[in-house]
This record gives structure tokens, C-alpha cells and sequence, in this order.
């Protein structure tokens, strides 16, 4: 990555210039193509597929009208048809006009759940049972099989129930569940900040013997509420939430597991401070003992206890400090072999796997080095090794390597350059790979672990490709000036001439440890500005992972102030190339993203010159406490901090053209963010773009995301392509 960027640059111009005549006669992406998947596609979509026994895919696939199920056999791709749900509506006896979701597979694919309006329907196709298990006007959330697939548990009205799928015998285990608290479901902030949101908000697990279930209780009764204004109708609707901000009092948690046969529901003992975090309920595979996480309100200690499910009481086995802050543990694996588990932590500056054992002893750390280990991936028990993702050469790549129980035989295994996006089989002899970098359209490729090639599963680049006249991406490396090579991407337009002058625009994110620079190919949408002449650019900040704990910990306490640092040292480098017009130097980006687009334009107003902000948090003070406390601390801790990250603070330096863009019913950044600073914009007499829509959630999604799609085209349509 790191590269001489002037000798690149001289020999990417040259090569454009003998390429230009080749490039006059190749076709140009049209808008729909670009944001809208219109035709001719030059991309196509890969087979969902998914493992499902050692040596066979399970295909997803809607067809003739239904979701339909495909066995694929990983060697030879042969393909039979597996479940089709059109099928299963004429068996379940329901109407042609219901619509199917996805089926929810058990763990061995030998039974399915569907949900209809909110009631669960039990598919077993081997006994050719198709019935209906639940019936209630109340929906049931996050359906889930128990290990021996003989129960579904579920959430209805805040409380955990259990349902028999052979008789229907349905068990209601709490009975507490309000408006208020919460069993098994969780609290929108740990949903959004802690389990993360492929929970769905579940917050129950299955012991492995499939005999007790361990489930997190959240009280939001001291929450403090949130009001989102819904103006449909005549006389508008209140939807209100409960959302802690920071300082505020979070929801009070606890943990419980409860005895499916007997009903018996024992508390675990889990109080450590008034305030603190429960979170990431494990089992140990002999299902004695539940493991759970806790960390304290400040977020710069975590421990992890071992408690007896029968009696609640705990053990601590694992604790772990540091200056800045922790972070739950989300891929603990536990042995079923031996007393002991992996653990993933950045404690020694980067993240890396650790050996522990049951009793509270650290065994031994597996991988070292200077590099981040991102995710266990598969654990061959029987052989003693360990298969996990990371970036050792490069930090913009992402691969697979394998490494043994004591830290010898390390291997790489995906092998070009690029990001690499893999799935073991379930005993470990093959793993996908969806695999693309800066050159290279993303494609589907079947492996053996040993690293060889087993066949191509999918390619994402069609015939029609190669017609396309694309600009092209380089990765490099830009100085901040204090000692950080910081990762940089750009695409020059497909015709870039060196005389003229371009517009450069910044696509950020910029949130501690979530880098935007990688070695994949770019998006279709950011090729069509490329080629419209957009120098579209892209950099990461010191503390966007590419350096460890080190760089991301230099943000704590002080959201803002390196981003923007090292975002204006890109800039300044920038201004050198003779080609860059440093009167048209822009930003965009969403949630932080858009923070970032806003303080560019107004801490950072001498150097960014135009501006897209979308959702944006405007003032830290009016984000979700969970969040914003692990990077600054409540506001009563850290004022200062608070104030030097606030667009507010900044707002009388903004000049240039911002457009802002918001959700009227936004429930994870509220439009609260947007009004504050617009107003204070307004009282400086300052001239910006606005631009709402209403009901829209977080993220705009359809059907108005098509619109703010095009809008936020048309901004730089105007300001930068049609003054080229």
C-alpha cells in the first residue's frame, strides 16, 4: 500500500493517455444504471447460498413466483429442489395472497418456521408435517428452534413463552412483560449498540441439552422518553421511546434462566455497581453453566463470569482493563473438548486470540503481531486449529489465514490481494469465498481449507463489462503530518486529463475503528460520478482500525478532533496536484458520516467547500449514552470534549454550500440534530439546503431512499459536473 504516489500518478496518466483513443469508443454508465440497477447490467447477482451439511449448499432462490429451496452439491454443483414455500402454503391451508417470508431453518435444515401475520407455522418436510403452532392476535417475535429441535421459543407482549411443535403445548415463562419491561426482548439502545442488530432484539438462549433458556430482563421505566412526530392525518400521530442520552439513566438489566419443564425461574447474581452492563449470554457446551459479560457504566472494564444456572451464583473467570474503553466480547468460542475458550481482544494495542481457561487462567495468546485479527471463522477441534479473518500483510486487505492451538503453523489461505469474505463448512474442509479488489468485479469461489481451488460459484461481472469505458482506482497512502500513513483510495474519471482541473469529493463514514478505505471494487454509483468528472476519494483517519488500538484510542474523549486533522491534511495534499480545484473540494456521508460532512463544512470550512450531509449527529450530547459514553464520557465528565466535538460550537465558521438531509421519524439520530444546528444557522443568517422526508426511518430506506438518491445527485450535478 505503501506506494510513491507521484511515480503512480505519472504512470497512470501516462497510461490514460495512450488508453484515451480505446476509451472515445467504449460505452458510459447512464444514472439508472448506476442508482438504479437499470439495463444493460454489467453486474449480476450471485446464488444465495449457505451451508448446509458437510459437503452441501443450501440455494435460496424466488422463482415462479415463490421461494424456493435447492440442495447444491459443493463439488459438482448439482442441484435438487429442496422445499418450495408455494407448496407449503397449500399444505398449511393458507391463502394464495399471504405473503411468505423466509423460512427460519433448525440447526440440521430438517424443520422450518415461517411466520404469517405474526403466528408461526411448523414445516417438517422429512415427516411431511405442515401445521400451525401459534394463534394469537399478539405477535410472536424472533421464533427460535431449541437445540434438539423438539421447542420454539419465542417473545409475545414482552414476555418469553415455549412452544411444543409436536403437540402445540404452548408455555408461557413470564409473566411480567409491560410496556416498560422487557423478557427476552431487548431495550432499543442494547439492541442498537450492544447485541447489535442482527439480534433482531432477541435476548434468549437456548441452553445446548435444550432443557433451560437464559434471558436478559430490561426495566426502561427510568429511561427517559424520546417523542417522534408523525404528521399524517388530521390531528398527527406521537410514536414515543424510551432513549437514554448520555448521562441519562440507561435501562436496568438482569439476568434469569428459566426451567422449561418446571416453569422455576432463578436469577443470576449479576450486581456489581448500580450502574453497568449486562450483555452476550453464553453456555458452555455441557450447558452447567451460562457464561455472561459485564462491563461498568464507564466502559473501560469488562469481565466475564462462569454462574451455576440452578443457584445464579457467579465466578469470575476473565477481566480486562484499559485507558480508553473495552468492547464486548461477540465471538467467545468454547471448546467441547477440553475447559477452555478463545477470546478476540485488542488489549495488547491490536486485536488478537487468546486461549483461556474455564477456572480464569490465560493460557497463551495465539496470534501476535501488528496487524488486527477481525473474526474467528472456524475451530477444527479435533485437529487443534484455528481458521480466522484479518489483515496481516495490509490493513486495506481482508483474508483467511489458519494458525494452530499453540501459535505455530500459521497460513494464509485466500491468496490475491483484495477483500476476501469467507464460510467454513460445517466440518471444516471447504469455505466460500466472495472475493473482489480495486481491479477485479467481485466473484464466488468454492475452496478446500488446504487452500486449493475447488470450482467458481459465481461472477458478479457480465459479458457486457468490458464495454464500459470506467475510471480507474488506486490505493495509496497520504501523510497526516504526525507520523500516520493514512490509507487513501481514489477513481480519476475514465478521460482524466491532466490539464484540467477536477473536483475532488470525499466519501466518508469516519467512526472510531470502521475504516472506508479496502481493496474491493467500488460501487457502481461512485464509478458514474467518476465519469461525469468527480475525483471521487475516499481516506481513513488514525483511528479507523488501520492502527490498531493505538490510533483508534487517540479518539477517546475527543470525537472529532482527528478526524478532522487528518481529513484537512488530505485536503492540503490534495491542493498540491496541479489537477485538483481547490475551489470544489466536497464531502458526503451518512450518520457519523454526516457529523463529519458537517464539521468539514464548518470547523473545517477553509478547506471543504461543499457538503451532503445526511441523518447526521450534530451535538454528542443528543446521541444514545451507550454509544457516545465509550468514546467521551458523560458530559459531566468531559465538557470540554462535548463541546470541541459539537457542529454547534462551529457553526458561525460554516460558509460554502451544505445540504442537509433528514427523516422526520429518525429513532436512532434524530431529526432533533438537524433542527438545532439548522436553527443556529439560521440566527447567523447562513445559507444552506434542507431537505426532509417524512416518516422516513434512519438511513431513508424505500420508497423515498430512490429520491434522495437522485436529489443528492442533482446537488453535485449542479455545484461540480455542470461548472467542469
Amino acid at each position: 500500500m505503501k506506494k510513491n504516489i507521484l511515480t503512480n500518478t505519472a504512470a497512470l496518466i501516462f497510461s490514460l493517455m495512450i488508453t484515451l483513443p480505446l476509451l472515445s469508443q467504449q460505452k458510459h454508465l447512464t444514472y439508472e444504471q448506476a442508482y438504479k440497477w437499470g439495463k444493460p447490467r454489467i453486474f449480476g447477482r450471485f446464488p444465495n447460498l449457505r451451508w448446509f451439511e458437510k459437503d452441501k449448499l443450501l440455494k435460496s432462490e424466488f422463482k415462479n413466483g415463490s421461494m424456493q429451496y435447492y440442495t447444491v452439491d459443493a463439488e459438482t454443483g448439482k442441484e435438487e429442489l429442496f422445499l418450495d414455500l408455494k407448496e407449503c402454503k397449500k399444505k398449511l391451508n393458507l391463502p394464495e395472497n399471504v405473503s411468505l417470508g423466509r423460512a427460519k431453518w433448525n440447526k440440521d435444515y430438517s424443520a422450518a418456521i415461517i411466520t404469517v401475520k405474526g403466528n408461526i407455522y411448523y414445516i417438517n418436510r422429512e415427516k411431511n408435517i405442515f401445521r400451525q403452532l401459534t394463534s394469537s392476535l399478539s405477535p410472536c417475535k424472533n421464533p427460535m428452534f431449541s437445540p434438539d429441535n423438539k421447542k420454539i421459543a419465542f417473545t409475545r407482549n414482552h414476555n418469553l413463552y415455549v412452544v411444543d411443535v409436536n403437540t402445540g403445548l404452548e408455555k408461557q415463562l413470564t409473566s411480567d412483560g409491560s410496556e416498560t419491561v422487557y423478557n427476552g426482548w431487548a431495550s432499543w439502545v442494547y439492541y442498537e449498540e450492544v447485541l447489535g442488530r442482527g439480534s433482531r432484539y432477541r435476548a434468549f438462549y437456548f441452553s445446548p441439552d435444550s432443557k433451560k433458556i437464559a434471558f436478559l430482563k430490561f426495566d426502561d421505566s427510568k429511561v427517559p422518553t424520546f417523542t417522534l412526530f408523525k404528521a399524517d392525518g388530521v390531528h398527527r400521530e406521537l410514536e414515543v421511546a424510551h432513549y437514554p442520552k448520555p448521562g441519562d439513566p440507561n435501562p436496568e438489566v438482569t439476568l434469569y434462566c428459566a426451567d422449561i419443564e418446571t416453569g422455576k425461574i432463578t436469577p443470576i447474581d449479576t450486581k456489581i455497581e448500580d450502574d453497568q452492563y449486562v450483555a452476550w449470554i453464553f453456555w458452555t457446551p455441557d450447558s452447567k453453566k451460562i457464561l455472561f459479560q459485564w462491563m461498568n457504566r464507564g466502559q473501560d472494564t469488562i469481565k466475564i463470569f462462569s454462574a451455576d444456572p440452578a443457584t445464579g451464583k457467579r465466578k469470575e473467570i476473565y477481566s480486562e482493563h484499559q485507558d480508553s474503553w473495552v468492547d464486548f466480547f461477540k465471538d467467545l468460542y468454547f471448546f467441547k473438548t477440553r475447559d477452555s475458550f478463545l477470546l478476540r481482544s485488542d488489549k495488547s494495542g491490536w486485536s488478537h486470540l487468546y486461549l483461556c481457561s474455564l477456572d480464569g487462567k490465560e493460557i497463551r495468546q495465539i496470534t501476535k503481531g501488528s496487524y488486527a485479527v477481525k473474526s474467528i471463522a472456524h475451530v477444527d477441534e479435533e485437529k487443534g486449529l484455528i481458521y480466522f479473518t484479518g489483515s496481516k500483510k495490509n490493513s486495506v486487505d481482508n483474508h483467511l489465514y489458519r494458525i494452530n492451538l499453540k501459535g505455530k503453523n500459521f497460513k494464509q489461505l485466500t491468496k490475491e490481494d483484495g477483500s476476501h469474505y469467507t464460510s467454513a463448512s460445517p466440518d471444516g474442509k471447504y469455505f466460500t469465498d466472495r472475493f473482489s479488489n480495486i481491479t477485479t468485479p467481485s466473484k464466488f469461489d468454492l475452496y478446500r481449507t488446504d487452500g486449493t481451488f475447488v470450482r467458481n460459484l459465481g461472477d458478479s461481472k457480465l459479458p457486457v463489462f468490458d464495454e464500459y469505458a470506467l475510471g480507474k482506482a488506486e490505493l495509496f497512502t497520504i501523510p497526516s503530518g504526525d507520523g500516520f500513513d493514512l490509507p487513501a483510495l481514489w477513481i480519476l474519471p475514465p478521460d482524466f486529463d491532466p490539464d484540467k482541473k477536477y473536483p475532488v469529493l470525499f466519501s466518508v463514514y469516519g467512526g472510531p475503528g470502521s475504516a472506508s478505505v479496502r481493496n474491493s471494487f467500488p460501487r457502481l454509483s461512485n464509478l458514474y460520478l467518476a465519469q461525469e468528472g468527480i475525483i471521487v476519494f475516499s481516506v481513513d483517519h488514525r483511528g479507523s482500525g488501520h492502527f490498531g488500538k493505538k490510533g483508534e484510542a487517540m479518539m477517546h474523549r475527543n470525537l472529532g478532533k482527528w478526524e478532522m486533522h487528518d481529513y484537512i491534511a488530505a485536503v492540503k495534499w490534495l491542493k498540491q496536484k496541479p489537477f485538483v480545484d481547490s475551489s470544489r473540494i466536497g464531502i458526503q456521508g451518512g450518520s457519523y458520516g454526516g457529523y463529519v460532512t458537517c464539521m468539514a463544512l464548518t470547523f473545517g470550512a477553509d478547506y471543504f467547500t461543499h457538503g451532503n450531509a445526511l441523518y447526521s449527529v450534530t451535538d454528542w450530547k443528543l446521541y444514545d449514552s451507550i454509544y457516545t459514553e465509550r468514546y467521551m464520557d458523560t458530559p459531566a465528565e468531559n465538557p470540554e470534549g462535548y463541546k470541541n466535538g459539537s457542529v454547534l460550537t462551529y457553526a458561525d465558521k460554516y460558509k460554502g454550500k451544505l445540504r442537509i438531509v433528514h427523516g422526520t421519524m429518525d429513532d436512532n439520530v434524530h431529526m432533533q440534530n438537524t433542527i438545532q444546528f439548522i436553527d443556529k444557522l439560521e440566527d447567523l443568517d447562513k445559507d444552506f439546503e434542507l431537505m426532509l422526508y417524512p416518516n422516513a426511518r434512519h438511513g431513508i430506506g424505500f420508497p423515498k431512499h430512490t429520491h434522495s438518491s437522485r436529489e443528492s445527485y442533482e446537488f453535485w450535478k449542479k455545484y461540480f459536473i455542470d461548472k467542469n
